[in-house]
């Protein structure tokens, strides 16, 4: 530590998986962007076996910060580890993701240009092999073009890869705790920041890779969650809003089926579009399970499990 102003607060939410968190802090180590004006918080969500031994090898490359939380879901982990940062910007990003070296200089030269947005970075499908995995990148990367279409009126970015001043961030009150799933926090907060009159601006060259690893039964529960996520974010956003639960056009539908044909090669094609159809009736299955287990619930309706 040098005292020196930090640029960067590396906010890292992690469960359980210490050999992708290495993978991904070894790639921090690596970037082109001196170690001396970022830090790195790991935030163990209450893992089985303690991470201590996972970040110690990289305390010599890098300033890092480990932090232990009861199971409390990313969340509240993220939170914790924005709580205590120290640079002028916070960077969030999950365990199973490598960072591109120039990650941090890209996101750099973001920041100069929109020092007072979220910024978000595009992330790239680490497991190109994995059908399940390559539809689930394709999904997100069609939202990103649906929801974004302009620069300036950028709506929605995943949070394995974006970044935002720190006292915005704390002043629109961090990620909502209510949601203990990896699923929706991330858009309810992108929709809460644009409440706030901030804006979101798209950075294509801030960089990393996913690696989730999926097969059909995860690919299916993922999804579902997703759903789940979505009915917890209309009835969050209903508390700040009058505006109803809007379902997307039917052309919205027709353009994700057919995204995969205009994104990869026609003998890949067909089975993309089948799983992007399977992840929609997932969210549907969803959004209904959990709008049905709340009414059921005597308690406040936003209180959803861990899924597990």
């Amino acid at each position: 530590m040098n005292g020196k102003p930090l640029d960067f607060s590396i906010v890292i939410p992690t469960y359980n998986r210490p050999e992708r968190l290495a993978n991904c802090l070894a790639a921090i180590a690596q970037q082109d962007y001196s170690p001396e004006f970022f830090e790195v918080i790991v935030v163990d969500d209450g893992s089985p076996t303690p991470l201590d031994e996972v970040v110690q090898p990289f305390r010599d490359r890098l300033q890092v910060t480990l932090l232990r939380q009861d199971n409390a879901g990313p969340a509240r982990a993220r939170n914790a580890g924005a709580a205590c940062a120290r640079g002028q910007f916070l960077v969030f990003t999950d365990d199973d993701c490598t960072p591109a070296i120039t990650w941090l200089s890209a996101l750099a030269v973001a920041r100069d240009a929109h020092p007072q947005s979220l910024i978000g970075g595009q992330t790239l499908n680490a497991l190109p092999n994995n059908l399940f995995s390559t539809a689930s990148q394709l999904l997100i990367d069609y939202l990103y073009s649906y929801y974004n279409q302009a620069a300036a009126t950028a709506t929605f970015f995943a949070s394995n890869n974006f970044a935002m001043p720190t006292e915005p961030f704390r002043a629109v009150g961090g990620f909502d705790t209510r949601f203990p799933l990896a699923a929706g926090e991330d858009r309810e907060f992108c929709d809460r920041w644009r409440y706030h009159g901030y804006d979101l601006i798209y950075a294509p060259t801030v960089q990393l890779y996913h690696a989730h690893h999926l097969d059909l039964a995860r690919f299916w529960r993922q999804h579902f969650n997703y759903g789940r996520g979505a009915f917890c974010f209309h009835q969050i956003r209903a508390q700040r809003t009058t505006q109803s639960i809007q379902v997307e056009p039917l052309t919205f539908y027709i353009r994700l089926l057919t995204f995969p044909f205009v994104r990869t090669d026609w003998p890949i094609a067909l089975p993309l579009s089948g799983l992007l159809l399977l992840s929609q009736v997932a969210n549907v299955a969803g959004f209904f399970w959990e709008r049905s287990r709340s009414q059921s619930l005597s308690q406040h309706p936003l209180v959803v499990d861990s899924g597990n």
